[in-house]
C-alpha cells in the first residue's frame, strides 16, 4: 500500500481487509528467538531465510508453503535439515521425518499464547516500530512464564 509520508508500518491488504503478518521462529521450547513484520499480502516464504539468518538451528521444522528449491538448498548449504512436506504439486517428492514435524505444533502455540494479548492480536498501534516493541513485550513475558 502506497504510503503518503514517512516509512512503511507493514500495513497491507488480506483476505481480512488490511492486516500485519507476525513471522516468527521459536526453539525447541517454543519461545520466541527471531521475529519479524510484513504487511497482510507479503508471502511468509519471503520472510524465511531473512529469520533464518539471524540464528543457526539444527533443524528447520516448518508446513508445505516454505516447501521451495531456493530455501532448501539455503538450509542444506548452511547444514540444517529440512523438516518441510513437500507440496502436492512437487515432480519429485523429498523425504520428510513425521516424527520430528510433529513439534510444528510449537510455532502455532506460540501464535496462539501471544494473540492472547488484546493490543497483539487487534493491532491499536499505527507505526510498526512501536507495534514490533509491543510484540517483543509479549514475547518476552512468554519466555518468563
Amino acid at each position: 500500500m502506497r504510503q503518503k509520508k514517512g516509512a512503511d508500518q507493514a500495513i497491507g491488504r488480506s483476505r481480512g481487509g488490511l492486516t500485519t503478518k507476525i513471522h516468527a521462529v521459536v526453539d525447541a521450547l517454543g519461545n520466541p528467538v527471531a521475529i519479524s513484520l510484513t504487511a497482510g499480502q507479503v508471502s511468509d516464504f519471503s520472510q524465511a531465510l531473512p529469520l533464518l539468518a539471524k540464528i543457526a538451528p539444527r533443524a528447520f521444522i516448518a508446513d508445505n508453503a516454505y516447501d521451495g528449491d531456493a530455501l532448501i538448498a539455503a538450509l542444506s548449504e548452511r547444514g540444517i535439515l529440512p523438516v518441510i512436506p513437500s507440496k502436492a504439486n512437487r515432480l519429485i517428492v523429498r523425504d520428510t521425518d513425521f516424527a520430528l514435524y510433529r513439534e510444528r505444533n510449537l510455532v502455532e502455540r506460540f501464535f496462539n499464547k501471544l494473540k492472547s494479548f488484546r493490543a497483539i492480536a487487534t493491532r491499536y498501534d499505527k507505526l510498526a516500530s512501536t507495534f514490533l516493541a509491543a510484540v517483543y513485550l509479549v514475547s518476552a513475558v512468554i519466555w518468563l512464564s
